[in-house]
């Protein structure tokens, strides 16, 4: 059964027209070849694809001749460019906290971006992905940037702007000029990482926030609360999402993905059916998107690789890619990288 198409608010693209201009480029063009409307920006909460914004901001990324471009879109970005979503934060005690109810809301705010939050003794680990159905070999550079470039903003506005993070790490290869990258992030900054993501010190995630008390959260909650439970959310796009966490180090599992949603295996495989999938299926798929997008935007080799994607061994990793795609790896990342270099 095909999903829904996945979308996001149109406040993703605040500040494109302006940045776009100052480029030397025609934004409604663009956005039209992208399938957009230069209207839907009249209204921040109207939900627009997010196949879409991907591709706009990739293709304007490369008619201005810029590696940057997600990134300079991020540069505008403020808490109050969440919505409603941003008055619950205010009142938050801790930015953890305050971290943690927005994941809570995320998908109201962008159905195909995963965000999960990991504690390691003194450090927090936010990782952040894209599952974007039918674009599994198109990237999503500038659009993981333009997220893990918010991120970075919003945890700057709740903790001030002296805070800087541990390590930011991108799974993308490095831009030929990190520049812009490095004035924006700092120097802790990791390109062809195993993950997307920020490394945050626990304690500055722990610090006290600034009491700021409007009354207005209850409200704003409420609000959202109902938004959560009238969005659609089924077992698939529940389990897709569990299978890209547990992917790597080989820790996905029918049984695993089950217990993470309060349920045994049977019961999981039955929800699935009933929607028009499998579990053996929806692994495939996700782990076909993740292996042709890190092929296509990093430098990993085959051993990485394997390992990220949940296989035992780089020959393990190759038979399943040539038996899936028909081709070896280096025939298909040659494919992709050729048209750009020419």
């Amino acid at each position: 059964m095909p999903h829904a198409i996945p979308v996001i608010r149109s406040a993703s693209l605040s500040g494109y027209m302006e940045l776009a201009r100052s480029l030397k480029l025609n934004p409604e063009a663009m956005m039209r070849r992208a399938g957009l409307s230069s209207r839907c920006l009249d209204d921040p909460e109207m939900p627009i694809s997010v196949i879409a914004v991907r591709e706009l901001l990739e293709s304007s990324a490369k008619a201005a001749n810029v590696e940057d471009f997600g990134l300079q879109l991020a540069h505008g970005r403020r808490l109050a460019n969440l919505g409603p979503i941003s008055i619950v934060l205010r009142e938050e005690p801790t930015a953890r906290q305050a971290l943690d109810t927005m994941f809570r809301y995320l998908r109201l705010l962008n159905a195909s971006l995963l965000t999960h939050i990991e504690d390691h003794d003194d450090v927090v680990i936010i990782r952040e992905d894209f599952l974007i159905e039918g674009a599994a070999s198109a990237s999503v550079r500038q659009s993981m940037e333009l997220a893990v470039g918010v991120m970075h903003r919003i945890l700057q506005e709740l903790l001030g702007p002296a805070w800087t993070p541990r390590r930011v790490c991108f799974s993308h290869r490095p831009p030929r000029d990190k520049s812009s990258h490095l004035a924006f992030f700092g120097p802790k900054l990791e390109f062809n990482s195993s993950f997307n993501g920020i490394v945050c010190a626990a304690r500055d995630l722990a610090t006290p926030l600034p009491v700021l008390n409007t009354g207005m959260a209850p409200y704003a909650r409420r609000f959202l609360d109902q938004a959560l439970s009238r969005s659609r959310n089924n077992t698939t796009d529940a389990a897709r999402q569990l299978v890209a966490a547990l992917l790597p180090g080989s820790r996905c599992t029918a049984d695993q993905v089950a217990q993470h949603l309060s349920m045994d295996r049977r019961t999981l495989h039955r929800h699935l059916q009933a929607e028009g999938e499998t579990f053996s299926s929806m692994m495939q798929a996700v782990r076909s998107e993740f292996a042709l997008r890190q092929i296509r935007d990093s430098d990993r080799s085959m051993a990485e690789l394997a390992e990220l994607l949940g296989f035992s061994s780089p020959s393990a990793f190759a038979f399943w890619f040539r038996r899936r795609f028909g081709c070896t790896v280096s025939e298909w990342r040659k494919s992709q990288l050729k048209p750009e270099t020419t």
